[in-house]
């Protein structure tokens, strides 16, 4: 029971991952595809290149195996459910996406609005992701 079961935090991570990565694509691609043309432009940056795309995709990856080894390490004091899930997806979103966003936004000046739209949509990603991650995680 103290054992975690690392062949499921890997597969329940690989899912959150996706989860993230979809999330990802839609925010940028979908929902704030103006704003970050916009953006974009209005700082002279080209658009990001394939390498970008990989590495983003990858360390996506790595954040929801991380979100599922954090569930899976504070399921014994919390229990297993989506309440323990929810709060290890907010712990990723508070160092993942609050801190970094704010942090980012503030220096490269991005608007308030697309800051808490940003934050809340990550909100959500993240704990959707965590739940799904959590599903497929079993204890050893």
């Amino acid at each position: 029971m103290n054992k975690i079961n690392f062949p499921r935090v890997l597969l329940g991570g690989l899912v959150a991952g996706l989860v993230l990565n979809i999330g990802e694509v839609l925010f940028h691609d979908v929902v704030m595809n103006a704003q970050m043309k916009d953006f974009m432009a209005r700082l002279r940056l080209p658009d990001p290149g394939t390498s970008f795309l990989a590495v983003a995709v990858i360390l996506t990856f790595i954040i929801g195996v991380v979100i599922v080894w954090v569930y899976a390490a504070m399921r014994p004091r919390l229990g297993p459910g989506p309440k323990t899930a929810i709060c290890a997806g907010v712990i990723a979103w508070l160092f993942a996406c609050l801190y970094c966003g704010i942090i980012n936004g503030m220096i490269l000046q991005i608007p308030a609005n697309v800051m808490i739209i940003g934050t809340v949509w990550c909100f959500i990603e993240y704990t959707v992701a965590a739940v799904a991650g959590a599903w497929l995680y079993k204890e050893a």
